[in-house]
Formats: structure tokens, sequence, C-alpha cells
């Protein structure tokens, strides 16, 4: 047995130069292959701990195009394993130059682009002599070595300075006037109709200097230096106007808003929000999370209510990620209960996540709420959730969040009308995909 330790698109090195089996003609081989994402601290605290949890499945998603008869499974948040099979030792040097090529083009994660770095540990037998154990004990150990050998040097983005913090405050302050924040769509499909019925409204402000700014850099200011009243205040009122112009065009959609947990012991903020949807016929959705309720749980509960009476739809989003306390969940006045991505980019590759998605689904509809899976990037995913009776799903295998005209015009386009792949067959499909060959 034979083991590689390699980081990016080095030159591989072979820990066992000489070996005899090396220069058998045509001999097949397994191997078995450790990724890392080797920067990962780095994109954590560029793009935020949450979405930095979407990055092994989308290294998991473009490694299995290139292993696509091998198996590929996510093994933690930052290492993905393959296994497969190949005549002579060094296939293993052209799969990793094969990935290296896939992953140098930069992910996209809404709007901003992620480019992501790997390191690798591999090791390799005679198939018809392998020990399963011996060989992944190997590529962990080349991975180690790879480490060590090849370190990969990133940079910290420095902690924002109380100045810092005080200046861009200044300016989100002004840019909610100049109307530089703009709304992203992220629409949801009904699974069993194929209907989009409704749409995730998330909040990006085009700075004139400073360009796209994430919400991960302001909307934390926003909630610091008390402006997230005032930005939300105007999300909703650009939605209203947005949900109408929609429904000119004769798309009746649901148009959904986050509501950060402070808000929800705010009377005045709840007072206007609901002078805004009471003034208008517009059909809107307010998205609260678990923790938001639990902060100040009589405050909370009371005042969704009076969202709810409005006629506001109230989802609860990113369940699982919170205390998902019962106690609150049946108190709630919500028709919706989102599954946190975190557990859906993970369905096909954990044995644990479909028992806690398909409890919480049943769980839902016995609390007689509608379940939306967020992060749903596959189609085994989809096949998954579907059979499983999840009523809605919403991610990139349906569409990347998109400005207003990018949403009007996918749904004139009517591409999600076509007609959905069987989900047992889908499934099945994932099932040959897996399999070693």
């Amino acid at each position: 047995m034979t083991a590689a330790a390699r980081t990016d698109s080095s030159e591989a090195s072979s820990a066992a130069a000489g070996d005899p089996v090396e220069h058998i003609s045509g001999e097949i081989y397994r191997f078995h292959l450790l990724i890392e994402i080797a920067n990962f601290q780095h994109l954590r605290r560029a793009i935020g701990c949450e979405r930095s949890e979407l990055l092994a499945g989308l290294v998991s998603e473009r490694v299995g195009r290139v292993i696509a008869n091998g198996s590929v499974a996510i093994i933690g948040r930052t290492q993905i394993a393959c296994s497969f099979r190949d005549v002579g030792v060094q296939a293993i040097d052209r799969r990793i130059a094969a990935i290296d090529k896939a992953i140098g083009q930069p992910f996209a994660l809404d709007d901003q682009l992620v480019t992501i770095e790997l390191t690798y540990g591999g090791a390799s037998a005679p198939a018809a002599h392998v020990d399963d154990v011996e060989i992944i004990e190997q590529a962990e150990s080349a991975l180690a070595e790879a480490r060590v050998e090849y370190r990969v040097v990133t940079h910290t983005v420095p902690p924002r300075t109380r100045l810092d913090t005080i200046q861009l405050a200044r300016e989100l302050d002004a840019a909610i006037d100049r109307e530089e924040l703009v709304l992203h769509y992220q629409p949801k499909v009904h699974v069993r109709r194929q209907e989009i019925t409704s749409a995730e409204a998330l909040v990006r402000w085009r700075h004139p200097t400073r360009g796209l700014v994430m919400p991960n850099d302001f909307i934390p200011v926003a909630e610091e230096c008390q402006l997230i009243d005032r930005m939300t205040l105007w999300t909703i009122r650009r939605a209203i106007a947005d949900q109408r112009a929609l429904a000119t065009r004769g798309h009746d959609l649901r148009l959904f808003i986050n509501i950060a947990g402070q808000l929800l012991a705010d009377t005045a903020f709840v007072r206007e929000a609901c002078d805004l949807v009471g003034g208008s016929d517009a059909k809107l959705g307010f998205e609260i999370t678990e923790t938001s309720v639990i902060r100040d749980p009589a405050s909370a509960i009371a005042n969704l209510q009076i969202f709810a009476d409005f006629g506001i739809t109230i989802a609860i989003d990113d369940y699982g990620a919170g205390l998902s306390s019962l106690a609150y969940l049946k108190q709630l006045p919500a028709r919706e209960l989102k599954i946190d991505k975190l557990f859906v980019t993970q369905l096909t590759s954990s044995n644990r996540d479909p028992l806690i998605v398909r409890s919480t689904i049943d769980l839902a509809h016995a609390l007689e709420m509608e379940v939306v899976a967020e992060g749903v990037e596959t189609h085994a995913a989809l096949a998954l959730l579907t059979v499983m009776g999840c009523d809605m799903v919403q991610g990139f295998l349906i569409s990347r969040p998109v400005v207003f005209d990018s949403l009007v015009q996918y749904l004139e386009d009517g591409r999600h009308r076509a007609p959905a792949p069987d989900p047992l067959a889908a499934f099945g499909g994932f099932a040959a995909h897996r399999r070693l060959a």
C-alpha cells in the first residue's frame, strides 16, 4: 500500500517509490482520497459561520462530477472523502489534477465569489489485495503529512474597530435614505404542485465606493447601532411595492421578509409594520428564528400574533440550528417551518440528518404547518425531500437570489413549470453515482 500527501495542484510525491506494484501495467488499484478545505478559517471570517457551513457541500458536488465512478462523502465541515478504482497507481495524480481544475473556478455564494484551496491526502493499493481499514488510515496519515509539508498561508480579516463600526453605521443610515439598498429574491417551489408560491426577500447594499456589501458585513452593524428597525421598515415598503408589481403581471407570490429578534419586542416597530401592511393589500410573510423568540418569549409570541392577525404569514427560519424548544413552537402562530440548510446540504451524505429532517417534517405537519427545506442544491436532495413529504424547497437548484427584474423574467419564462424528474428515478441515479465501480 502506498500513501501520497498533496496540497493544491502541487506535484504528487510517491511515498513508496520503487514499490514493484507500480510497474505492473494495467493493474486495477483502489484509491482512498481525503480532501480538506485548507483556507476554511479564512473563509469563515470573510463570509460568516452560516455560509461557511455550505463549503463542504459545494466542494463535494464538484468533486462528485470528477469522481463519477466512485463514492464521495462529506465527513466533516472541512473534509470530503473519495473512494474509487482506476488503472495504475498514478491515476490518483490525474484525479487530483481534475479536481484542482474543477475547484479552480470560484464558487458563488449569493453575490460573493469564493475561492477554495484544498489539501489532499491519498492512499492506494492493488484492488485484489485491499484492506479497507488500512487504506483509510494511510490516507489520514498522508493528509496529516500534507498539512505540515505544504502549509497554506491565510490572511485573517482584522476585527472591525469601534470607529469602523460608527463610520459604517453612518453610511448605512444615509444609504437607507438614498435608496442604495436593494432586495434580491429567492423563490420557493411547492414540490407537489411544481409552482412558485412565494419568495424570500434578501437585502443587499450597493455602496457607491465599497461596491456590493453583503448582509454579514452590515446587518450586525444595523443591529448594534439601532438601525435595524429603519432598514426593516424600508424592506417592508419595498416588498409591498414589488408584491403589487408582481400581482399586476399575474404572479400571485407571497414575499417573505426576515425580522431580527430584537424587533419582536419593539412596540414602535410592530405598530409601524402593521400600519404599512394594513394600509396595503400586499401578501407578505415574516421569517423569524427560534432564538429570536427565546430571548423574550412573552413579547415575541404576543407580537407575532398581532402580525398574524394582520394577515402576515409567520415562518420559523433555520429550524434545528437554535434551541428548538417545543414549548415555544406550539405557541407560535406560525404556518411555515423552514428546515436549516445545514441538515439539507448533508442530507445525502449523513446517516442522521435524514432522520432529523423526516421527523421535523412529521412534527410540522402535526402542528398544521407547511415545511420549507432551505439549501436544496442537488436533485438527489430534492428526491429525498419529495419522498419525505416536504412541501416546499428553496435553494440554488431552483434559483439563486436575483434582483426583481430577473425574478419576473424567471417566472414569465415558466422554467419552474417544467416536469420534475421522477423522485425515485433521481434517487436511484444518485445511488448509482455513489456506488463504487
